[in-house]
């Protein structure tokens, strides 16, 4: 006997990563919300590195918060140690990286879902999923029936899962968790595309086992905790007993159909394909603050468990480490992203999104970034609003978006700095500059948090101001200190701002020959500073945009068909028919439309255009 256990504008299935922002967004954009999760005790779990941010990460975490998402908040209060990385490198590159008490994170996500308006929480495995008229009808393991006008699939690895370590292989989601083996059957049935990946996470071993003192010691920035991360190496004997066993891999046996994550590779993987590599980096992480678990960064295996203590022992300080939880390989499916629009419903099932892994990315930032996406347009749908569409030139989240939907990916897809064409406007420091406007305007943002922003654009502004007035004359001091700093001496004043521009000079360094400076916070010089000293090419990167957005203008029609449009090449009509490009610049980034392609659909849609625009004889006479 089935029971009808209520109706809801938005269902998300899974409570990771993307399912927590997914559930959130919905539900406090007004939308009745439903979030089904297998295990309540483990939401937000990180079952790989207990880190949030790192490089590109970091800017998806801020583009998160500067939308309303809830990622940073709960990075920031369970924060151990935090890092800018990059800091030798331009600003465009800079990111934050944040140890994480991941039981402490797990913990606030939970506490923040059980207290939010408008979203009921449920321990409940989904198993079926069926369209009925307007509303998807979805049934969990226990025969409980729930109807949503739009459904959010945010199953991370959960979904048909399997586990392998050495020969061993079986049915589990991560960290020992109960897989989610019934849905695969009925997505399939609503004609999703699935297939197969895989990931992986190392050892964590006992922290009383590890020799610290052989070991270098990595600080924070700022150190929020008495103890830091520390850093070791594999070396030969690691690479020999890895080499001696790698047929006892189901990586390199051929038991693991999936295809893993080419930028987080196993070790016995990095072993084969950068073989000339005398050593490899590993970072010993803490995993919280009440555990003595340690996670091995860098040792990600599915070797059987004697070759992995064995390697383990073989590298200085973990001699005698005690391993607590094994490294293994993880199998899931996911779909093809290219079924799915830039809002991240699928193309061909009206009301359904995907978010997070399911969608064939890899992360937990590259999947709250789409939860809150998905969660952003499953309640606008539901409550008859508009659609938000990030742009690829507004946001890394955009990028992440756009390169999932018109390029697809054939392996887990990573984000990464150098995906972004606008990466040098497009900061990790200028986040809340570039998008709490839209925040603020879809709902998310409270008022309070933008009108901060409004006075922090203010600050900055009268900031630059200043700067561009001030004049710092000639005199003993500052000359000695640009001569220092190998930069020409003055012999006449010349103004702060233009000081400031020259690559060997700061707000720091001239702090000394400012004694008019206001006491602002360090984010306000930081944003004037970056503008000087990058301001041409800040202005060429928006000219490039500006001439991008010209082509992002212009709208497909959503029920174009693309074989009625003479001239252009059968592959194109293939892949445009089969990946519905919201715009001109989308369709100019799927694999396989030429530019030629690109020339013939603008003159398309001018001449459509122009037959709409016509006014017929009948339309045009005086009354």
């Amino acid at each position: 006997m089935n029971y009808f256990s209520g109706r809801y504008d938005v269902a998300v299935i899974g409570a990771g990563h993307a399912g927590i922002e997914a559930a959130l967004a919905s539900a406090r954009l007004g939308a009745k919300t439903v979030c089904f999760t297998v295990n309540l005790d483990w939401i937000g779990n990180m079952p790989c590195n207990p880190s949030i941010g790192g490089t590109s990460k970091g800017h998806l975490v801020r583009e998160i918060d500067a939308l309303g998402g809830e990622m940073g908040k709960a990075a920031d209060a369970n924060t151990l140690q935090s890092r800018i990385l990059n800091l030798g490198k331009g600003p465009a590159v800079h990111s934050l990286r944040a140890q994480i008490d991941r039981r402490a994170y797990s913990a606030y996500m939970k506490r923040t879902l059980e207290r939010q308006e408008n979203l009921d929480l449920v321990q409940g495995e989904v198993v079926g999923l069926t369209k009925y008229g307007n509303l998807w009808q979805l049934e969990t393991k226990l025969h409980c029936l729930y109807e949503a006008a739009c459904v959010v699939i945010a199953t991370g690895t959960f979904l048909n899962g399997k586990v392998y370590v050495g020969d061993v292989c079986y049915s589990s989601g991560p960290d020992g968790m109960f897989p989610a083996v019934g849905l695969s059957d009925a997505l399939k049935k609503n004609g999703l595309p699935l297939r197969r990946f895989k990931t992986g996470t190392p050892s964590r071993v006992n922290r009383r086992s590890v020799d610290f003192s052989e070991l270098e010691p990595q600080y924070g920035d700022e150190r929020v905790v008495p103890f830091s991360c520390y850093v070791t190496y594999t070396n030969e004997e690691t690479k020999r007993i890895i080499t001696e066993n790698l047929d006892r891999s189901p990586l390199f046996g051929g038991l693991i159909e999936g295809v893993g994550p080419r930028y987080c590779p196993s070790i016995e993987d990095k072993i084969v394909r950068f073989a000339e590599k005398e050593r490899h980096q590993i970072f010993i992480e803490p995993c919280g603050l009440e555990t003595e678990e340690l996670y091995l960064q860098g040792l990600s295996s599915s070797l059987p468990i004697d070759v992995q203590e064995a390697f383990i022992h073989s590298i200085k300080g973990l001699e005698h480490a005690k391993v607590m939880r094994n490294a293994y390989a993880i199998e899931y499916d996911c779909v093809d992203p290219l079924s799915l629009k830039a809002t991240l419903e699928f193309i061909h099932a009206p009301g359904l999104f995907g978010a997070g892994q399911f969608n064939g990315s890899s992360g937990y930032e590259e999947a709250a970034a789409q939860g809150l996406v998905a969660g952003i347009n499953a309640a606008h749908k539901a409550l008859g609003r508009e659609p938000v569409i990030l742009e690829r030139s507004g946001s890394y989240i955009g990028t992440l978006i756009d390169d999932l939907v018109t390029k697809g990916c054939n392996e887990p897809y990573r984000m990464m700095t150098s995906r972004s064409e606008y990466r040098l406007v497009l900061r990790q420091d200028n986040a809340d500059l570039r998008l709490s406007d839209l925040g603020y305007e879809i709902g998310l943002l409270s008022k309070e948090r933008h009108d901060a922003l409004e006075e922090k654009r203010r600050l900055i502004e009268a900031e630059r101001r200043r700067v561009e007035k001030q004049v710092i004359v000639p005199g003993e001091d500052i000359n000695a200190l640009l001569v220092s700093r190998e930069t020409s001496p003055l012999t006449t004043g010349v103004k702060l701002a233009e000081l400031i521009r020259r690559p060997q000079l700061n707000y720091e360094t001239l702090t000394p020959f400012d004694p008019d400076r206001p006491d602002l916070p360090y984010e306000i010089f930081e944003q004037v500073e970056i503008d000087l000293k990058y301001e041409g090419y800040i202005k060429r990167q928006y000219a490039q945009i500006a001439e991008a957005k010209r082509l992002e203008v212009r709208v497909l029609p959503e029920d174009m068909d693309y074989n009625d449009v003479t001239n252009l090449r059968l592959e194109a009509r293939e892949k445009l028919n089969r990946i519905r490009p919201h715009n001109i610049g989308q369709a100019s980034r799927i694999s396989g439309v030429s530019p030629a392609d690109i020339s013939v659909l603008l003159i398309y849609l001018n001449r459509e255009n122009r037959v709409k625009n016509t006014t017929t004889p009948e339309d045009s006479h005086d009354e």
